[in-house]
C-alpha cells in the first residue's frame, strides 16, 4: 500500500520532530501494510520547506530506514498552502510535486477557499500540473458549500480525503462529509496525513476496513490503485462527479 500524504521527515514541520520519531512512524506504517510513503512537509507562512531541502531529507531518511532494517520507501512530496506565486516558484524549482510527477498537492486554509483558487487551479493545469486538493472534508467553507468543491473537481482538480477524518477522529460532521465526498465521486485518494503515532496516526487500515464495509471492494481498489498510478505519473481512475444533495430541514410547529 502507498500513503501519498505524510509528515514523516524529521524536524521540518509539525510532524516528526526527530529521526527517532520518523523511524517510529515508519514502523507503525509497516504494521498497517504501507510499503511506500510520499513525504509531504508543509510549505506555508510557518514552514518554508523548499524542494532541495525535501529531496535531501528524503535521501537521509531512506538511508536511516535501510540501516534500521525498516522496509519502507520514502518519496519526495510537499504540501503547499495555496498562494498566488506558486507557479513562479514551481518554475524556479522550489515547489516539489508528488514524486516528481505532474500531481501537485494544494492545501486551502481551514476556514475558507480563497477567491482566486479556481483561476489558480486552472492555470496550474495549463502548465501541465494536476492539482490535488488535500483534506477538503476539513474545510469549513466546503462543508457549508459543497458545490464549490464540485465546481473545482468538474474543472479538473482532484482531491484527497484523510483516513482519520473518515474514521471519525475529527468529529462526526467531518466523518459524514468524508462519506458524502466518496459517495458523490468528489474524492480520488485516501491518505493518512499522519504527523505522529499518537493523536495524528496513520489509521489507513481502519479506514480501508470502513470503506469496504460501507462502500464495497470497488472503492478499496479505486483508492489503492490511484495511489500507485499517481506515483507512476499515470492518469488516475475517476468517476463523474456529482453534487452533494443537502438534506432539507423540516420545521415542526
Amino acid at each position: 500500500m502507498i500513503d501519498i500524504h505524510c509528515h514523516i521527515l524529521p524536524g521540518l514541520d509539525d510532524g516528526a520532530q526527530s529521526l527517532e520519531d520518523s523511524l517510529t512512524m515508519a514502523k507503525q506504517a509497516a504494521k498497517e501494510g504501507i510499503e511506500t510513503i510520499i513525504a509531504t512537509p508543509h510549505l506555508n507562512q510557518q514552514y518554508d520547506n523548499r524542494k532541495q531541502v525535501i529531496v535531501e531529507k528524503v535521501a537521509e531518511l531512506n538511508g536511516a530506514l535501510k540501516k534500521a532494517g525498516v522496509n519502507i520507501k520514502i518519496l519526495p512530496g510537499q504540501e503547499p498552502r495555496i498562494y498566488g506565486e506558486i507557479i513562479e516558484d514551481y518554475e524556479k524549482g522550489e515547489v516539489q510535486t508528488l514524486n516528481g510527477t505532474h500531481y501537485l498537492f494544494i492545501e486551502f486554509p481551514s476556514n475558507h477557499v480563497p477567491k482566486y483558487s479556481e483561476k489558480l487551479l486552472f492555470d496550474l493545469q495549463l502548465k501541465g500540473l494536476t492539482p490535488v486538493i488535500v483534506h477538503p472534508e476539513r474545510n469549513s467553507e466546503l462543508m457549508e458549500h459543497p458545490d464549490t468543491l464540485y465546481n473545482l473537481v468538474e474543472k479538473g482538480a482532484l482531491t484527497q480525503v484523510t483516513a482519520s477524518s473518515l474514521c471519525g477522529y475529527f468529529g462526526k460532521k467531518i466523518k459524514t462529509f468524508s462519506e458524502q465526498l466518496i459517495e458523490a465521486n468528489l474524492t480520488h485518494f485516501l491518505a493518512s496525513d499522519a504527523h505522529n503515532v499518537g493523536n495524528r496516526a496513520f489509521k489507513m487500515e481502519e479506514a480501508l476496513d470502513l470503506i469496504e464495509s460501507e462502500f464495497g471492494m470497488d472503492y478499496i481498489y479505486l483508492f489503492t490503485e490511484n495511489a500507485e498510478l499517481l506515483v507512476d505519473n499515470k492518469n488516475i481512475m475517476k468517476e463523474m462527479p456529482e453534487q452533494i444533495k443537502k438534506k432539507k430541514k423540516f420545521l415542526f410547529f
